[in-house]
């Protein structure tokens, strides 16, 4: 299968002024007389000229493909969104409803690490922003179904280690989907490929994490941005992860750190970045990079790893998939509700205080 980077559409606003020249005949004929004894235009040249556009511009522009699908450049900028507040048939019939439920995530994990299973909904303290809330949705061990997106870093800077890297995630994938679920697997380098598109066969996704040529830069911006992207448009009731596996060296994205970090928030994604260090020691690599990403991971309440070697790879992604098969969802109407496009911070406690509670740390109000 031939991949090629997936792109994106955007939205443009045009402007289109009309610029009415005098000297034709019709304004030889009208321009000495009053203007209430002159003839009104007809517009029956005008209706065929328009029509004649629209036309020639249905015959003449190319059919996009779905945006998603394997082969498509996808630009790391945000759509522009038409304005129909002026247009009263756009309003007609439109019902616009304001949902305000927060979903919160929250794994919870005992001192080793391991999943704390069986907590009931009165272990659980949800604060926003200081204020206590009240749980108004809980499901143990969620069986809400999985999208997930799988982003391996196929830079040269990462190469070395890619076969470890394959051969980890084509079992990953053999474990984790139940039924429901769906992955896409995505290769990033100096662009973002999406591979396979959202399934759940088996074959397909684990034959296009085997294949990933090796590319120049390293966009891990971009992916992040581009994965949230392709996540949020699965639509809802669904669990979002990402799984980003990188060497951390950030060189060559269009997004900035802050782009990338506010849509996975917006997206509701989970975010478990997997950090292969070329050089173990820190004083011998840039760890600029790494502390972005644990900023951004600690976020959407995801985890951070750092195997020592490719071979611990097994053993991560079974860790995850443990986690993801017991984790909480939790959910609250925030009261008080905090103005729009501001981000709220979130806190989860549980009982007993042992437990280490990781958790979505904020949201954008307007975006649930």
């Amino acid at each position: 299968m031939s991949t090629t980077p997936l792109c994106s559409k955007s939205l443009l606003l045009l402007a289109v002024s009309a610029l009415f020249v005098g000297g034709t005949a019709l304004g030889r004929d009208q321009s000495d007389r009053p203007p209430w004894a002159r003839k009104p235009k007809s517009t029956a040249s005008a209706s065929s000229t328009s029509k004649a556009s629209s036309t020639s511009a249905s015959t003449t522009a190319p059919a996009s493909a779905p945006a998603g699908e394997p082969g498509k450049i996808v630009q790391p900028t945000a759509p522009i969104p038409t304005d129909e507040s002026q247009d009263p048939s756009a309003q007609r019939g439109r019902i616009r409803v304001n949902v305000n439920l927060v979903n919160v995530l929250v794994s919870v994990l005992d001192d080793k690490n391991r999943p704390a299973p069986d907590l009931a909904k009165e272990a659980f303290q949800l604060f926003e922003e200081g204020v206590e809330q009240k749980i108004d949705k809980f499901e143990p061990e969620t069986s809400q179904p999985l999208d997930l997106a799988i982003m391996i870093d196929s830079s040269l800077s990462a190469h070395k280690e890619i076969s470890f890297e394959q051969e980890a995630a084509a079992h990953f994938i053999r474990q984790v989907l139940r039924p429901g679920d769906r992955l896409s697997v995505f290769s990033f380098d100096e662009n973002v490929t999406q591979l396979a598109t959202f399934s759940d066969n088996v074959a397909e996704l684990q034959a296009a994490v085997r294949k990933m040529p090796a590319g120049a830069g390293t966009s891990i911006y971009d992916a992040v941005l581009l994965g949230s992207r392709a996540l949020e448009r699965r639509g809802d009731a669904r669990r979002r992860v990402i799984i980003l596996v990188t060497d951390a060296g950030e060189t060559t994205s269009r997004a900035d750190f802050e782009a990338a970090r506010k849509e996975a928030v917006l997206s509701n994604a989970l975010l478990y970045t997997i950090v292969i260090r070329p050089v173990k020691n820190e004083s011998g690599r840039n760890t600029a990079g790494e502390h972005a990403l644990e900023t951004m991971t600690d976020t959407t309440g995801g985890a951070m790893f750092y195997p020592d070697t490719p071979q611990e790879l097994g053993a991560i992604f079974d860790r995850i998939d443990r986690e993801l098969r017991t984790q909480y969802l939790l959910a609250y109407y925030p009261t008080p509700r905090g103005p729009a496009n501001t981000y709220r911070s979130i806190v989860v406690t549980v009982d007993p205080s042992s437990y280490h509670v990781r958790h979505r740390k904020s949201y954008l109000t307007g975006s649930q």
